[in-house]
């Protein structure tokens, strides 16, 4: 049974997190430095962007992860350590710091960066606050961790949940930072997630692998695939259970706490889009295969005349079937449906590929809502997909319109 729980990256034995303000941002109240420790080795797996600009940490943690053990993560907010002379060297002085601090590997530990691509990264700061980083670690420093990964984020995103393998209870937890830039092929952003299940590096990494494709590839914000973009899992063994080194019973239960996890923290990315004030789902069934589906229901989140629409509470339905209809699948519109619905209701807006009556009053009501689900039936198949998104509003424009000074 998969039960929700408190907790964040903490929700698991033997893990404890900190965050705190070191200086590289200027406002002093925000932090920008966050640590998240594990007190024995773990099995680690990521993924990582597909852009082919990538930050410098990715690159560093590749290599000190090759061998899927990691004792800790460390990162950094407002400087993307991306694009710059030597920002390798710093990523790795990030780990030597951080591993001399703590007294193991520096090719234990995973290096992220989030913020400003092509300024360079001054290790100073992260330097000469190491120490007080190591004192802000606590059982309960999730929240902190999370904060310190913030950038234009407005919103702390956190989930875990309890769940059992091998006769054991376990723990699964994991924070989020991503708000712009968002429209992985692999990942999203920054997710940092650990476990105290045993899990094999290999089946940790099927796992993660597997689990990607149908929630943080299925986000979208603004088109943007970030250079930074990163999914970490770590999992220490310390609940008890028999490693889980195959396919089976357990390993299913661990993919099922898995997606439970990423899933609730994919809404949170797509909620709190930059500028956003609605969380769009678009639900497409009745798809021929797994590849329409999901090219369909991408296709229309991340339209941004649907995504004005939405901002707007206008049921413009017809910018749905624009978007299907660019989505680069056949498809047979003559056959799609299409429907609103939020929590004030459903309503039906076309019917086979055309427009049908329908109440202008009783659509606005429900597209005013925070949450907005667009249902669509390509009623040729059996399979299904769902992509998160969010509406575009004049605060994105004004966000990135001066982001970088």
């Amino acid at each position: 049974m998969i039960t929700k729980i408190e907790g964040g990256v903490c929700a698991a034995k033997g893990f404890k997190a900190g965050g705190i303000h070191c200086g590289i941002r200027k406002n002093k109240s925000k932090k920008d430095l966050a640590l998240i420790l594990s007190e024995v080795k773990a099995n680690v797996a990521a993924v990582y962007t597909t852009n082919l600009v990538k930050g410098a940490p990715l690159t560093v943690t590749k290599e000190n992860i090759a061998d899927g053990k990691a004792r800790a993560i460390i990162c950094n907010s407002g400087n993307a350590n991306t694009c710059n002379l030597g920002g390798e060297d710093v990523a790795k002085e990030m780990c030597k710091i951080t591993a001399d601090t703590f007294g193991f590997s520096q090719k234990d530990i995973v290096v992220a960066s989030t913020g400003v691509i092509g300024q360079p990264l001054d290790i100073t700061p992260i330097a000469s606050s190491i120490a007080l980083l190591k004192d802000s670690l606590k059982s309960d420093g999730s929240s902190d961790a999370n904060q310190a990964i913030m950038t234009t984020d407005t919103k702390e995103k956190s989930a875990s949940v309890s769940f059992e393998a091998g006769g054991k209870i376990c723990h699964i937890g994991g924070i989020a930072k991503g708000s712009g830039m968002i429209h992985p092929n692999m990942a999203t952003m920054l997710v940092f997630i650990t476990t105290d299940a045993a899990v094999s590096s290999e089946m940790l990494q099927k796992a993660l692998s597997s689990d990607i494709q149908n929630t943080f590839n299925m986000v979208s914000v603004d088109g943007d695939t970030s250079t930074n973009d990163m999914v970490v899992v770590m999992a220490n063994g310390l609940a008890g259970n028999a490693e889980i080194t195959a396919e089976g019973e357990d390993f299913s239960e661990f993919m099922c706490a898995l997606n439970s996890v990423t899933m609730s923290l994919c809404r949170m990315i797509a909620g709190d889009g930059e500028g956003a004030t609605k969380l769009l789902e678009c639900k497409v069934s009745g798809a021929r295969n797994i590849d329409t589906a999901k090219a369909v229901a991408k296709s229309v989140v991340c339209s941004s005349l649907f995504k004005a629409a939405m901002f707007g509470s206008d049921a413009n339905w017809g910018r749905v079937l624009c978007a299907i209809g660019y989505s680069g699948v056949p498809v047979d519109v003559s056959k799609v449906d299409v429907s609103f619905q939020s929590k004030k209701g459903e309503i039906a807006v076309c019917k086979n590929g055309r427009g049908i009556d329908f109440s202008e009053e009783k659509a606005k009501e429900i597209l005013l809502e925070e949450e907005i689900t667009v249902n669509i039936s390509l009623n040729s198949g059996d399979a299904s997909s769902t992509a998160w998104g969010c509406d575009l509003t004049y605060d994105y424009v004004k966000i990135n319109g001066d982001y970088r000074t």
